[in-house]
């Protein structure tokens, strides 16, 4: 088989003649749904030889090995099929298992943009030259080089973490087999496979497997996010990923129940968000605001058990903002034992943003008595990170070795609840080692900083003139 790589570069090639297609994320998005039934069909030649009586949720005309491989439609025929037969019957499927709701709901808002058949044919000609069976390897080549196009395209902010992130995320929260993992905003899914990276070291296990496929838990809002997340957890071993398609917000605050809490959460929430219209008002009134990164800090600490853990991923302006998230932090504060800030260096998010960003770890159960922070440096020779020179985890070497054996240093610092209160939960602390600064931000983050202000004053403004009218 030729490799990955080449055999994407002449997919891309192919699909840059064709009319329909307009830019990348499109292009991506068609890839993407593609991969996936040929994907599914090979897992599917793995479910048919272990599970009795398996029954397909896809007709048998719509199966990848009979439109692609055994009748080989091509031209306006393909085309027609694709449009009048595929998608319409895929986006209504219903039956009892499981796997008959994973391919409704990755169809339910996708589409297929190409018109050219010819060309159509070509590319699903490349994508079958793929084997997917049992090999998860093979489709993380693909998944990561998806993932440097849609940096590339720009479309991909908000729901794409540097594996490194993940990884130390992971790591640090040390999850277990049996406990009910959680991202309430999962983009395409890189703390849930971290998460079954970390707890499965060799080949899963059918028992492995089950117990995984109630335990991993993934919300994602956006159409293409949520079908990359659902392909790359089964190419884990999930054969019935738990991944819904909403907006996990717009379920009421009060909802939550002991039966529905988890034991782990790990999120990098939307941040610089704003939410529609009436999400708020699934909060309690302290808690009501139109941030969304505020809405999922306050959502994440209620859906925690007792005991639970959490690592989250959040910008600057929560640490020193006033109002809800002060009141938000209260209640963190209060119900959790927030143990540890890590302040992250600039560029991590790059070139999404370059808002300053921190991971807090948190505990539920006890109230926190201290804070401590550690600042992240950049490594020697760098002075930001960026796309070319990207944060890698030998980069957190430093911080696992501080984690088990605590000290204050130049980059690590304790501060006591009492300071916190005294501060009215203002959490953004300087580093006590480094001299005050009067320029914090580079030119690029004050004027995301004041873009970002002056669109949130400007809804507030036409809500205001709306509730006047």
């Amino acid at each position: 088989m030729r490799n990955i790589t080449s055999i994407v570069k002449s997919i891309r090639d192919i699909m840059r003649k064709d009319a329909g297609l307009d830019g990348d994320a499109q292009r991506i998005s068609q890839l993407v749904w593609m991969l996936f039934m040929k994907i599914f069909s090979d897992k599917e030649n793995e479910w048919q030889k272990t599970i009795d009586d398996y029954i397909s949720p896809i007709p048998s005309e719509l199966k990848w090995e009979n439109w692609v491989v055994k009748n080989k439609l091509s031209g306006d025929e393909l085309i027609l099929f694709i449009n009048d037969k595929l998608f319409p019957t895929l986006k209504e499927i219903e039956g009892e298992s499981k796997r008959f709701e994973i391919v409704r709901s990755v169809f339910e808002d996708t589409f297929n943009f190409m018109k050219n058949g010819n060309l159509f044919r070509q590319v699903v000609d490349e994508i079958n030259t793929i084997n997917f069976s049992g090999d998860k390897h093979t489709f993380n080549e693909i998944y990561e080089t998806i993932l440097k196009e849609l940096q590339n395209a720009g479309s991909s902010g908000e729901f794409y973490t540097p594996r490194a992130v993940t990884q130390f995320i992971v790591d640090m929260i040390q999850p277990k087999l049996g406990e009910t993992i959680l991202d309430p905003a999962c983009g395409t899914g890189g703390f849930l496979t971290c998460s079954i990276d970390y707890i499965v070291k060799k080949d899963i296990t059918n028992d492995e497997s089950a117990i995984l496929n109630k335990a991993i838990r993934g919300v994602e809002k956006k159409s293409l996010p949520h079908l990359l997340c659902t392909t790359n957890l089964m190419l884990h071993g999930l054969d019935e990923p738990s991944v819904v398609r909403g907006n996990m917000l717009n379920k009421p605050y009060d909802s939550w129940k002991n039966d529905t809490l988890v034991d782990i959460v790990l999120s990098n929430p939307p941040f610089g968000g704003i939410e529609e219209e009436e999400v708020d008002k699934n909060f309690p009134k302290d808690f009501q605001t139109k941030e969304t990164a505020d809405l999922f800090l306050a959502l994440i600490i209620k859906i925690l058990k007792k005991k639970g853990r959490a690592g989250v991923v959040l910008p600057d302006g929560i640490l020193f903002g006033n109002g809800v998230k002060t009141r938000i932090k209260e209640q963190l504060l209060e119900t959790c034992n927030l143990h540890t800030i890590i302040r992250l260096p600039g560029g991590v998010f790059n070139p999404y943003t370059a808002i300053k960003t921190n991971i807090l770890f948190f505990e539920k159960g006890k109230k926190t008595k201290d804070i401590w922070y550690y600042e992240m440096p950049l490594p020697e020779g760098i002075k930001s990170f960026n796309r070319s020179r990207p944060i890698e985890i030998n980069h957190f070497d430093d911080i696992k070795t501080w984690w088990v054996n605590r000290k204050e240093n130049e980059y690590a610092w304790k501060i006591s609840m009492k300071e916190i209160q005294q501060r009215n939960f203002d959490l953004d602390i300087k580093n006590p080692s480094t001299q005050e600064s009067t320029s914090t931000y580079s030119s690029k983050e004050l004027i995301e900083l004041i873009e970002e202000s002056f669109s949130r004053s400007q809804k507030l403004i036409e809500e205001l003139k709306a509730s006047l009218l």
